[in-house]
């Protein structure tokens, strides 16, 4: 079970986090034979303790793909799902995850009724992910991006909405910056406190202003370069308070004249002016070894029309070949109206590239399509492999660096400074 990111091992060699004054984690075989003495790769081989471009080092990769390379059909399906649930009671989520060998859930408002259910619902999630035999943590997400998506309201500090950051950085680059990334890294210490991983933000959109409905203030900024740096620095705040954050919504939502809660929005811009536009703020992200991103529901025009973003294989090789990122790839979640009523959207994200599936609408039912997609050969076995594989480097790393970083016991003080501080810099 998890208290302040340390960890009790429950089974699963190999992968426990390491902390300051432990050994690193060992790397496992790969699935592959392994180069010969004389041949040119034994002599590349990486160094294990050498960090990816998105956080775990390389031997936790490689003892992930060799964890993962062994586990039923059902832990793979569960493996690549981040459940939804429904009602306060903490058993419900912990079952979910036991039973249905989850990645982890996401948390909303409407599964919080006050600080000490939170608290036993992350603990009883927790306990259940090493009752399944793993010995690193299980994604526990929320939205808490500040403004007026934090469903934590009451129990977490209020931070203001992401302008905040961009407005501040505009007004003092240097100082800017630094609130940002203070605020980030005070949110994340206190969502550790209550047994968070995961955070979903920050929002990397840039709006275009009033013709955004859905976006707006979440977005850092009109700026395509403000926004960057604003998502920049907050990435930095995440990361060392070793929480994972979540850069959204990709390629960006901020064009988008309308609610992908409700509908799939067509955003007809050319690719070049979504070059210039939209993806800055991402590129940026990924330069500061952004360990996960989350994919949109938007019909772009110019890359793949007719499908969601999430779905298409297309918008997942702009973000892995064009801009580099090899981290763990989310869908935003998949009980919006953008994707409703298309069959199998958790499969069709998966056979796109997606490593994690966010909230399905029926989180037992989508478990099950997956097991007998892997099964049948629907959807190839080195695909989920690759995605769970992903998932379970990121969390040793999380459970790492959450343990060289204890979480203060004046965390609430210090988020509350931190929000009106930079409150006070965006003036």
């Amino acid at each position: 079970m998890i208290a302040t990111g340390v960890l009790l091992v429950s089974g699963c060699a190999g992968l426990s986090p390491t902390s300051d004054d432990a050994a690193p984690a060992t790397s496992a075989p790969s699935s592959s034979a392994p180069p010969t003495a004389a041949s040119p790769e034994a002599e590349e081989t990486e160094d294990p303790d050498a960090p990816t471009s998105w956080g775990p080092t390389v031997g936790e990769l490689d003892a992930a793909r060799e964890l993962v390379s062994t586990w039923t059909p059902e832990q793979l399906a569960g493996g690549v799902i981040v459940g939804r649930f429904h009602g306060t009671d903490p058993a419900e989520p912990a079952r979910m995850v036991r039973d249905l060998h989850l990645a982890g859930v996401s948390v909303t408002g409407a599964n919080v009724a006050d600080l000490d259910q939170v608290r036993a619902m992350t603990a009883g999630i927790a306990q259940a992910a090493a009752d399944d035999g793993r010995d690193f943590p299980p994604v526990i997400g929320v939205d808490q991006e500040g403004g007026y998506v934090s469903h934590l309201r009451g129990i977490a500090t209020e931070f203001p909405h992401f302008a905040s950051a961009g407005q501040a950085i505009a007004a003092d680059p240097k100082e800017g910056r630094r609130a940002t990334r203070v605020a980030a890294l005070t949110t994340a210490l206190e969502l550790r406190g209550l047994g968070f991983t995961w955070v979903f933000a920050p929002v990397a959109d840039v709006t275009i202003g009033a013709a955004d409905p859905t976006i707006g203030a979440r977005s850092p900024s009109t700026d395509p370069e403000l926004a960057a740096d604003a998502v920049s620095s907050a990435i930095k705040g995440y990361d060392a308070a070793g929480i994972v954050s979540t850069v959204k919504h990709f390629p960006g939502h901020g064009t988008a004249t309308s609610d992908s809660h409700d509908t799939l929005p067509v955003v007809d811009s050319p690719l070049g002016e979504i070059e210039a536009h939209d993806l800055p703020p991402f590129e940026a992200a990924i330069d500061k070894a952004a360990p996960a991103v989350m994919l949109s529901h938007l019909d772009l025009t110019a890359i793949a029309p007719g499908v969601p973003a999430s779905m298409a294989p297309e918008v997942y090789d702009l973000l892995r070949d064009d801009l580099g990122f090899e981290g763990v790839a989310i869908t935003d979640s998949l009980g919006m109206g953008a994707v409703g009523g298309r069959p199998t959207p958790a499969l069709q994200a998966l056979k796109a590239g997606a490593d994690l599936l966010l909230m399905p609408v029926e989180t037992a039912t989508t478990h099950q399509i997956v097991t007998d997609a892997i099964i049948a050969g629907d959807v190839s076995r080195e695909r989920v492999e690759e995605a769970a594989a992903r998932v379970v480097a990121l969390q040793v790393w999380q459970a790492r660096v959450a343990a060289q970083r204890p979480v203060p016991a004046d965390v609430v003080e210090r988020a509350r400074a931190a929000s009106a501080d930079l409150l006070s810099a965006s003036y």
